[in-house]
C-alpha cells in the first residue's frame, strides 16, 4: 500500500466521518487491578461497585451509559483502546462506565454483571476468552442491552449484536508478505529457519492472524525454503498463553537453546504481536549471537517501536485505535437509536450462534521506513514518546 494513502487513511480516521477512516472486506495481571474509570467527566478511577450510580433515567439525560470492558491494563493496546473508546464516547453525550479484567475471566463477567444491573444501555465488550461470556450475556439479552464486541469475537452467544475490529486475516497476511519480501524468497535459494509464536489459544483472532501468515508461508515450508527446525509449525504447539512476553520468552529461550545453540542461523521469527516480539527480542538479546533475524509484531507498542528504531524488531501491524474507537462509538450511536449500524462484512466471523455483522477497519504494518510518517506525523506518539 502506498505510503501517501496510508497517511490520508491516518489522518481522515481522526474526523467525526469515521467510516472513510477505515474498512476492508474480507491481546498477567493481579487479581487485584479491577478498578474502573469512572462514568462521568472524573478521569480518576473509582471501585467497580461505585463506577455507574447515576440512575439509568438520569444516564439517559446524557446520552446514556455505556459499558466497555477491556481485558487487561497489562498491554499497552488495551490502555489506549480503553482511553481511546471512552474519550470519544464521552465526547459524544454518553456516560462510561469503562472497566479493566486483569486478564481474569471471573472478574470480567462480574464487571459485566454490574454493568447490566447498574443500567448500562449498551456494552462494548473486548472478551478475555471468548467462550467464557455467555452466561452472563444471556442476561443482557432479557434486559434488551445490545452488546458490540470489540477487536475480540464473543463465541457461542447470540446476545452480540455487532463485531468490530480490524481485518484479522488481513494482518496476518500482512506479515507473512512482510517475510516473502523481507527474504526474497521468491529468488533466494534458502533454506530460510524460521520459528512461530502466536497468541491465546481462547482468542479467536488467532486464528485469523495465523491463517492469513501461514496461508502465505506454508508454500514456502512445504517446498522446504523456510525450515522450522523446532517443528513448532501448527498453531497449537506455537500458542502463548494471554499473549504474554514472559511466556513467550520462556518458550523462545527453550528453542534457541535446543536449536540454535550451535550456531545454526534464525533467520526470521513469525510473531503476531508485539508483547510475543518482546518475549523472542529479550530471548535473542539473552541467548543468541547469529545475525539478527527478522521479526514481525503487531499493535506498534512504544517497546516495540523503540526496537524497530534500534534494529530489534523488523515490523509491527499498525492499528490505529482511535480509528476502531471512532467506528464503535458510530455503532453505539446506532443501537441506542435502534437503527441498524453501518457493517461491511456479513460472511466472515461466525460466533457459533450465526455470522455476526461487522466492520471491518484495514491495518497497515510500520517499518523503520515509515514509523515516523504513520506514527508521529498522525499523531499518535510523539517523538518523546520513542525516545
Amino acid at each position: 500500500m502506498k505510503r501517501k494513502l496510508l497517511a490520508t487513511l491516518l489522518s481522515v480516521a481522526m474526523v467525526a466521518t469515521v467510516f472513510t477512516g477505515c474498512g476492508s472486506k474480507a491481546a498477567d495481571a493481579p487479581a487485584e487491578d479491577t478498578k474502573t474509570e469512572a462514568p462521568a467527566e472524573d478521569k480518576a478511577e473509582a471501585p467497580a461497585e461505585d463506577a455507574a450510580e447515576a440512575p439509568a433515567d438520569d444516564a439517559a439525560a446524557g446520552g446514556g451509559l455505556v459499558g466497555v470492558a477491556m481485558p487487561t491494563k497489562d498491554l499497552q493496546r488495551w490502555n489506549q483502546d480503553g482511553t481511546n473508546m471512552k474519550d470519544q464516547l464521552e465526547a459524544a453525550g454518553y456516560q462510561v462506565d469503562l472497566q479493566f479484567a486483569s486478564n481474569d475471566i471471573a472478574t470480567q463477567v462480574s464487571q459485566i454483571e454490574n454493568m447490566i444491573n447498574n443500567g448500562c444501555q449498551a456494552l462494548v465488550i473486548a472478551s478475555i476468552d471468548g467462550d467464557s461470556l455467555g452466561t452472563v450475556l444471556a442476561q443482557a439479552k432479557e434486559k434488551n442491552i445490545p452488546v458490540i464486541a470489540y477487536d475480540r469475537l464473543i463465541m457461542n452467544s447470540d446476545a452480540v449484536s455487532y463485531y468490530a475490529t480490524f481485518d484479522n486475516y488481513l494482518v496476518g497476511k500482512t506479515q507473512g508478505e512482510y517475510i516473502v519480501k523481507a527474504l526474497d524468497l521468491e529468488n533466494a535459494a534458502g533454506p530460510f529457519n524460521m520459528e512461530i509464536v502466536t497468541g491465546d489459544p481462547g482468542d479467536n483472532n488467532v486464528n485469523f492472524f495465523y491463517g492469513g501468515a501461514m496461508d502465505v508461508l506454508r508454500p514456502y515450508i512445504d517446498a522446504g525454503k523456510l525450515v522450522v527446525q523446532s517443528g513448532q509449525i501448527e498453531k497449537d504447539d506455537v500458542a502463548t498463553a494471554n499473549w504474554a512476553t514472559e511466556t513467550a520468552q520462556a518458550r523462545f529461550e527453550n528453542i534457541l537453546s535446543s536449536y540454535y545453540a550451535d550456531g545454526t542461523q534464525l533467520d526470521v521469527v513469525l510473531a503476531s504481536n508485539d508483547s510475543t516480539a518482546l518475549g523472542v527480542a529479550n530471548a535473542l538479546a539473552a541467548n543468541y549471537t547469529g545475525k539478527y533475524p527478522v521479526l514481525t509484531g503487531q499493535d506498534c507498542d512504544i517497546a516495540s517501536v523503540k526496537n524497530i528504531i534500534d534494529g530489534k524488531q523488523s515490523m509491527s501491524i499498525f492499528k490505529d485505535t482511535r480509528t476502531l474507537a471512532a467506528a464503535v462509538v458510530d455503532m453505539v450511536k446506532a443501537v441506542m437509536e435502534g437503527r441498524e449500524a453501518v457493517v461491511n462484512d456479513t460472511e466472515t466471523y461466525d460466533n457459533g450462534t450465526g455470522v455476526i455483522p461487522s466492520y471491518l477497519c484495514e491495518p497497515v504494518f510500520a517499518d523503520i521506513n515509515n514509523y515516523k510518517e504513520l506514527l508521529i506525523d498522525s499523531g499518535y506518539y510523539t517523538e518523546a514518546d520513542l525516545q
